[in-house]
C-alpha cells in the first residue's frame, strides 16, 4: 500500500477521510477524473461493511439458514432433517477467513490500480483551514470528504457499563457458542442477529421499546414477531428499560414489562439500539461543521457541509453500505470534477436479512398519507401467491402504496424468503413512475416469488380468487 512518505506536500486536488466504502468511493471517482486524492485511513482498511457489518453477518445467517432449513425439512411430507452447530469455532475461522480475502482483494489490491491515490494509514486526522492534520503532518487540500463511517451505540440505561456486553462486531467474534443473549433493540441489526442466534441453538431474548422493525409497515412488524416467536425467540411486548446489573458472570436487564417489572438474565447483552457516527477528533466545531442531536454531520443535497463534503454513515443521509458509495460518488463528482449532481434516494431498495426476509422502496402508508390526500393500499398474504404454495413456506405478506388519484405507486414492501432479491423490480417500478395497473398488467413468471408484485397490484381492483393460477 501506498504511503504519503513521497507524496509533495499540499500537491493533493482532494483528501479522503476514512477508507471504508464510501472513502474508496470517493477516491476511486475524483482519481478516475484526473484529481490526486489523499486516502486517510484509521484502523483496520476497508470499514465497517466488510470487516464488522454486511460480510460478516450475512455469512453466519446464511450458516444459520442451513442449519434451520434442515430442521424443518419436515414441512414437505415424508421428509425429515436435522441439523446442529458442531464446531462454532471453525464457523468464525471460516468468516474471518471471507472477511480477510474480500478486505485483500475489494480494498488493498485496488489501491496500486489507480496512481492518482496516495493511501496514508498514519490517522487519526484533524480538520483545520485549508486541509487536514494527519499524524503530526499538515496536508493541504482544495477539497475534503468526510467519510469517517459510525459504530454500535451503548444506550443510557444504569450500569450498562459494568454489564458483559456484546456489539454486533463483537458478537461475531465470539470464540464459544453462548447459551443466552438478550438484544436491546429490535431494528435490523437487532433482528438479524436474533434470528441468525436462535438458530444456532442460543436462548434470544429481544427487548424494545416499540415493535420490530419500527420503521416499515406494522403488518411486517407484527408478522415478523410471529414468526421469531414461533422459533422460540422471547419477545416481551411495550418494554421499558430501567437499569443493568452484572450477576457473576451474567448480566441482568431490569425492564417493565406491561408495567410490571422484571428481571432478564443472560450470558450476554448484545447492544442493537444504535450507530453512532465517528466524528471524535475531527475538529467539526471548530471549523463550524453542523451536526445533527446525535453527532451526525448534516449535508445538503449535494453532499456538502457548511465546509467540506462528506458521505456514508458519518452523515444524516441513509445507513446502508450501498448508499454511502452513492453519496460518495456524487460528493468528490461535485467537490473536484465540477459537477451538481443531488442526492435522490426516492427509489432507494433496503433490504433485512431476517428468514424470511424484509425489503421494500418507498414511503410506508403512514409516509404516504402525511404527503397525499389520498391513498390506496394493498396486502396481500404470501398464501395467496403460488411460489410459497409450492415451497410450503407462507411466511410474509406483500404491501403496497399508490395513490388515489394517479394511482402511481408510491411505495411498498415485501416479506418473503427472496424478497431480497424482488424488491430491485419494486424499485424499478417506482424510479420510472409505474402505475399500480401497469405493474399488475406487466408479465411476470409464474411459481415465483417476485410474481407477487403483480398479484398485490390486481388485489387493488380485483377478486384474486375469480382469476386462474396465472393471474388472468
Amino acid at each position: 500500500m501506498k504511503d504519503n512518505c513521497c507524496a509533495p506536500r499540499g500537491d493533493f486536488d482532494l483528501a479522503v477521510i476514512g477508507a471504508g466504502s464510501a472513502g474508496f468511493s470517493a477516491a476511486i471517482t475524483a482519481a478516475e477524473g484526473g484529481k490526486r486524492v489523499a486516502l486517510i485511513g484509521h484502523g483496520t482498511i476497508g470499514g465497517t461493511c466488510v470487516n464488522a457489518g454486511c460480510v460478516p453477518s450475512k455469512t453466519m445467517i446464511r450458516a444459520a439458514e442451513a442449519v434451520h432449513g434442515a430442521k424443518s425439512a419436515h414441512r414437505f411430507p415424508g421428509l425429515h432433517g436435522d441439523a446442529q452447530v458442531a464446531d462454532w469455532a471453525a464457523l468464525i475461522r471460516a468468516k474471518d477467513d471471507l472477511v480477510a480475502t474480500l478486505r485483500q482483494k475489494k480494498y488493498i489490491d485496488l489501491l496500486p490500480y489507480y496512481d492518482g491515490v496516495t493511501y496514508l494509514d498514519k490517522g487519526p486526522a484533524h480538520l483545520i483551514e485549508g486541509g487536514v492534520e494527519v499524524g503530526g503532518r499538515r496536508l493541504t487540500a482544495p477539497k475534503i470528504i468526510v467519510a469517517t463511517g459510525a459504530r454500535p451505540a451503548t444506550p443510557d440505561i444504569p450500569g450498562l457499563l459494568d454489564m458483559p456486553t456484546l456489539d454486533s462486531t463483537t458478537l461475531l467474534a465470539l470464540e464459544r457458542l453462548p447459551e443466552s443473549l438478550i438484544f436491546l433493540g429490535g431494528g435490523y441489526i437487532g433482528v438479524e442477529l436474533a434470528q441468525m442466534m436462535a438458530r444456532m441453538a442460543t436462548r434470544v431474548t429481544i427487548v424494545c421499546r416499540s415493535r420490530l422493525l419500527p420503521r416499515t409497515e406494522p403488518e411486517v412488524s407484527e408478522a415478523l414477531t410471529e414468526v421469531l416467536r414461533a422459533e422460540g425467540v422471547t419477545i416481551p411486548d411495550r418494554v421499558t428499560y430501567k437499569a443493568a446489573r452484572r450477576d457473576g458472570d451474567r448480566g441482568v436487564l431490569a425492564v417493565t414489562v406491561d408495567g410490571a417489572a422484571r428481571d432478564l438474565s443472560a450470558d450476554h447483552l448484545v447492544l442493537a439500539t444504535a450507530r453512532a457516527p465517528n466524528t471524535e477528533g475531527l475538529g467539526l466545531v471548530e471549523i463550524g461543521v453542523e451536526t445533527d442531536t446525535r453527532g451526525a454531520i448534516r449535508v445538503g443535497a449535494d453532499m456538502q457541509t457548511t465546509r467540506p463534503f462528506a458521505a456514508g454513515d458519518v452523515t444524516d443521509r441513509d445507513q446502508f453500505v450501498y448508499m454511502a458509495s452513492y453519496g460518495a460518488k456524487l460528493a468528490a463528482r461535485n467537490a473536484v470534477l465540477g459537477n451538481a449532481e443531488r442526492y435522490d434516494s426516492t427509489a432507494m431498495p433496503w433490504v433485512v436479512f431476517t428468514d424470511p426476509q424484509v425489503a421494500g422502496v418507498g414511503l410506508t402508508e403512514a409516509q404516504a398519507r402525511a404527503v397525499s390526500p389520498e391513498i390506496r393500499t394493498s396486502v396481500l398474504a404470501l398464501e395467496n401467491v403460488p411460489r410459497a404454495l409450492a415451497a410450503r413456506d407462507t411466511r410474509g405478506l406483500i404491501k403496497l402504496v399508490a395513490d388515489a388519484g394517479t394511482d402511481r405507486l408510491l411505495g411498498g414492501v415485501v416479506m418473503a424468503p427472496e424478497a431480497a432479491d424482488s424488491v430491485q423490480t419494486l424499485a424499478m417500478a417506482s424510479k420510472f413512475g409505474m402505475t399500480t395497473r401497469e405493474l399488475g398488467e406487466t408479465i411476470f413468471p409464474y411459481l415465483t416469488t417476485v410474481e407477487g408484485l403483480k398479484l398485490a397490484a390486481q388485489t387493488l381492483d380485483r377478486d384474486l380468487a375469480k382469476l386462474s393460477c396465472c393471474g388472468g
